[in-house]
């Protein structure tokens, strides 16, 4: 059986968000899914993990997005509950598009720096041709291409500038730099910005065709 839901029903969820967000609802957004739905096919022979990062990168993104629609085919969405996913590759995943290293844990991933190197000598300029970039903007074309709008797909973890900029100067370092090369700080503090805006802007552009909505996780949905 398919996902239970529609683009009929999409339009009510839209009106209601957006009367919240206006202030003229009237009542608080309740969203409650119940799971135990029969899905009518067997369940992918994919190993789940709570971040994506620690799923195969070999397996297809279409295999990927498949067991995603298996899972949301197992529940109902009641009052103002809607289909969503979450591309989730770790907090401030731009850091590996940045040159870092990605550790992924079972709950998170970590970030580290390939080496340890002077504010003066960073330079923040996001690579669009990285595995791990790739992966991410592949899952999201193949979620457009399986639902073409039924399911929201939010927007994975770019994380903030300076999470980003910590992960190339850790812990006490950027602290110390804030007060001795305050002018660098600020130099790199823009340039995570801008690295942001273009990996925000590259894969929005992916989402923004098919996708109800945009979010980066269900806490800050916006249909």
């Amino acid at each position: 059986m398919p996902i239970e839901f529609s683009p009929a029903h999409w339009d009510c969820i839209k009106a209601d968000y957006h009367a919240w967000w206006e202030g003229r609802l009237q009542r608080p957004l309740i969203p409650v899914h119940v799971v135990g739905r029969d899905p009518g096919r067997p369940r992918p022979d994919i190993k789940p993990a709570q971040q994506m990062a620690g799923v195969d990168f070999a397996i297809p993104p279409d295999a990927v997005v498949d067991l995603w629609d298996w899972q949301l085919s197992c529940a109902e969405y009641l009052g103002d509950a809607f289909p969503w996913v979450w591309p989730n590759f770790g907090p401030g995943v731009i850091a590996a598009f940045l040159g870092a290293r990605p550790e992924p844990a079972p709950d998170t991933v970590w970030f580290h720096a390939p080496g340890e190197k002077e504010c003066a000598d960073l330079a923040l300029e996001p690579d669009l041709d990285h595995p791990w970039y790739r992966r991410i903007h592949s899952i999201m074309e193949a979620a457009g291409r399986r639902w073409k709008g039924l399911v929201q797909v939010a927007m994975t973890d770019l994380g903030g500038n300076l999470d980003i900029l910590s992960t190339f100067r850790p812990g006490q370092r950027l602290l110390l730099d804030l007060y001795d090369h305050p002018q660098e700080v600020k130099r790199l503090t823009w340039e995570a910005h801008e690295a942001w805006w273009r990996c925000f802007e590259a894969l929005d552009a992916v989402l923004r065709p098919t996708n109800p909505g945009w979010s980066q996780d269900f806490a800050s949905t916006r249909p």
